[in-house]
């Protein structure tokens, strides 16, 4: 659904547009918020910060829209803005343009165009944040490109996006291949790679399936996100999918014989966002963080070959759709009060 801000002192445009776009309201892909001037609409941003786009007059008490456009341009410019306004000529035009706005629209408005308008800065807004998304994501462009590509390609916005952080809800799981270490004594540099290679490859695919994302790698185990719809239910799925799979492979036969097996912890919540890193390295991971991760990792390290661990809260908003069985009572770090925990079987 895109949220959208209309600023605009005239009473009657809010009630135009309620009209206007009813079925895109009633069919949930357009959510209106409205203010009556500058002021106001800074204030409905500070209580939706999740609006898409800002339609606004130029014309208005307090603060009018150009003011307007001047204070987004400086505390988000990756919001953008549309005038709707009476003024329509070249001066006004171009004096909105240079303050940042995206289109112009002229009153009386023809809604026709105006849904148009909207439609294509939305997906302006869409295509930006899925850049900057890919650029966040992107550790070794931060690493290795020059400052003059980065302000080439979109300059302060990427470098203001690649450092925005958010909370969010998902599920993180942490998978350790059991006593792989074991291997490294026995094998080859190149086996030992070849080896975990193809271990994890199968893991990842496991997890894509499932909508999640590798976090990272940590040594011989994947730290993966899921986030959306059923998410912790998706998680649960992938490492099911994850612990059959590996357990179907045939035992490695070198110098050392080797059964892949897996132990897992999955924990769900809401979480810290980032781009965690050094500014002096220029080494940044776009990761996850606070203590639904901790739990999850401390889970992980709890649990015995083949296990796969939830906590109690987990437990009851998946024991309708997963066979589990009580299993220990742990003490985990910096936890008062001990963590009852359940094996998901299948």
């Amino acid at each position: 659904m895109a949220k959208i801000l209309v600023v605009d002192d005239e009473e009657d445009l809010e009630i135009l547009i309620k009209q206007k776009f009813r079925q895109k309201i009633r069919q949930s892909e357009y959510e209106f918020v409205f203010a009556i001037n500058g002021r106001h609409a800074l204030e409905q941003l500070k209580t939706h910060k999740d609006v898409d786009i800002v339609l606004s007059d130029i014309n208005m008490p307090e603060m009018d829209g150009l003011t307007l456009l001047s204070k987004l341009n400086e505390q988000n410019s990756l919001l953008k803005s549309v005038i709707v306004s009476a003024y329509g000529d070249m001066d006004n035009i171009r004096l909105a343009m240079n303050r940042g706005a995206f289109d112009f629209v002229t009153k009386p408005v023809n809604f026709a165009d105006l849904e148009l308008t909207i439609d294509r800065t939305l997906k302006h807004v869409l295509m930006i944040r899925e850049t900057l998304k890919a650029v966040k994501e992107n550790n070794i462009l931060r690493m290795y490109v020059d400052e003059t590509v980065l302000n080439f390609m979109g300059g302060q916005e990427i470098e203001k996006a690649m450092f925005l952080n958010e909370n969010v809800e998902g599920t993180v799981a942490f998978i350790d291949i059991c006593s792989f270490t074991s291997i490294s004594e026995h094998e080859t540099p190149d086996k030992v790679v070849e080896l975990l290679n193809c271990y994890f490859d199968i893991m990842v695919q496991e997890i894509i399936k499932e909508g999640g994302t590798v976090d990272k790698f940590i040594g011989d185990a994947i730290m993966a996100v899921f986030t959306g719809n059923y998410h912790l239910d998706r998680a649960l799925d992938s490492c099911l999918s994850i612990r059959k799979t590996l357990a179907g492979l045939p035992d490695f036969n070198g110098k050392s014989t080797f059964k892949p097996h897996v132990s897992i912890g999955i924990n769900s919540g809401e979480m810290v966002s980032g781009n965690i890193g050094s500014t002096t390295l220029k080494r940044f991971d776009f990761t996850v963080i606070g203590d639904v991760v901790n739990v999850a990792a401390r889970l992980q390290a709890s649990a015995d070959k083949n296990q796969i661990l939830i906590t109690d809260t987990n437990y009851q908003k998946v024991k309708e759709s997963f066979h589990c069985k009580a299993s220990s009572v742990l003490k985990l770090k910096n936890k008062k009060e001990p963590v009852k925990t359940y094996e998901v079987l299948e």
